[in-house]
């Protein structure tokens, strides 16, 4: 029933009073308080209607996708032009650190290879140094044989027993000459006390040398010590 069916059916109802005659002329002809009220809420939920309606519609016009305005469109071109920067420098990164990691990669293998070098030269080194000593001491013992044999061997000269050759017997390494002459001397004489003396003629002579004695020999070649 609508409001109008349902107000003209309140009007057309029959009244009932004690007297019908004592019903007032107005009586269903105006709207009772009743029928007013009810119109009010009918004319109140109109009216919400229609501002739900306008509100829906300013809502839905305030609601418009943010994305077709200016200011997003501007900004989305912002972020494209950043991300594409951000693209293009992380490109760059990645293509520098692959050249830096080629780098130093190149230079761990140098300093492996100057490490290895550094080892062997060290080990060379130790090695030279052994070297050095091994002839050091063979030097030092050829030294020793012959500062030995130098004591224990006289040539032509004069030859202070005890400081330059040792005392002992000593006999010609090989024949003599018939030219060959030898005198044991007393030491500090200048050669004027002759203790003995010879002229082999040949062979291999034999002397025996004491200390304070010199020892001199012409033309008999080398005397060795026995």
């Amino acid at each position: 029933m609508t409001f109008q069916a349902e107000e003209l059916a309140e009007q057309d109802a029959p009244v009932e009073t004690a007297d019908p005659a004592a019903r007032p002329a107005w009586k269903g002809r105006f709207p009772t308080s009743r029928r007013m009220s009810r119109r009010m809420k009918w004319t109140a939920i109109a009216v919400a209607a229609a501002i739900l309606l306008a509100g829906g519609a300013a809502l839905d016009h305030a609601l418009t996708d943010p994305r077709t305005s200016e200011a997003y469109v501007s900004l989305d071109k912002v972020k494209t032009v950043a991300q594409t920067d951000r693209d293009a420098a992380e490109s760059r990164y990645q293509q520098q650190k692959t050249k830096y990691d080629t780098l130093l990669n190149g230079i761990t293998d140098r300093e492996n290879k100057v490490t290895k070098r550094e080892t062997d030269v060290s080990s060379a080194e130790g090695a030279l140094k052994d070297a050095q000593a091994a002839v050091t001491k063979r030097e030092d013992a050829v030294s020793a044989v012959e500062k030995q044999k130098a004591a224990n061997t006289a040539g032509d000269g004069t030859w202070v027993v005890g400081k330059d050759i040792e005392a002992g017997t000593y006999r010609a390494s090989a024949e003599v000459s018939s030219s060959c002459y030898w005198a044991i001397l007393q030491s500090g004489t200048n050669g004027s006390q002759i203790i003995e003396n010879d002229l082999p003629g040949g062979g291999r002579p034999t002397v025996v040398l004491s200390g304070g004695q010199d020892f001199k020999s012409n033309r008999c070649g080398t005397w060795e010590k026995q």
